[in-house]
């Protein structure tokens, strides 16, 4: 298992990850199976989605934050319930196919770390299945 370390600055935020496990995959000389991405935390998560616009991200902290908002009575009150709700609907773990050595991603598509109670110092498990 390979280890990404993930620095976060803000308490909602989005950080694309494609390249560090692009980098697990090439030195770990995976060249066909699955990589398989697993966040540890329970208030941050794994997703795939468009990297070429910045709007789609914003699009999406923005909806998360309407729909699941910080304050909304929520019986645990640790002050990141929402984020664990955030987090619970976003996953933890996420599933890429290799072929020749890449990460079969679509065109425009990138794989974010999902933060919802940063800033903090968090991790990927990078596991390579061949």
């Amino acid at each position: 298992m390979e280890i990404i370390p993930v620095r976060t600055s803000e308490r909602h935020q989005f950080l694309d990850i494609t390249d560090q496990v692009q980098k697990c995959v090439t030195e770990g000389g995976l060249k066909d199976g699955l990589v398989c991405v697993f966040v540890p935390h329970t208030t941050a998560g794994i997703t795939i989605n468009e990297n070429a616009d910045p709007d789609v991200v914003y699009d999406v902290l923005n909806t998360l934050a309407k729909v699941i908002p910080e304050r909304a009575g929520y019986r645990h009150v640790e002050g990141n319930s929402d984020s664990h709700v955030k987090s619970s609907l976003i996953a933890p773990s996420l599933t890429v196919i290799v072929e020749n050595g890449r990460l079969q991603l679509g065109t425009w598509q990138a794989i974010y770390f999902t933060e919802f109670d940063g800033p903090r110092n968090r991790q990927c498990w990078i596991k390579l299945i061949s």
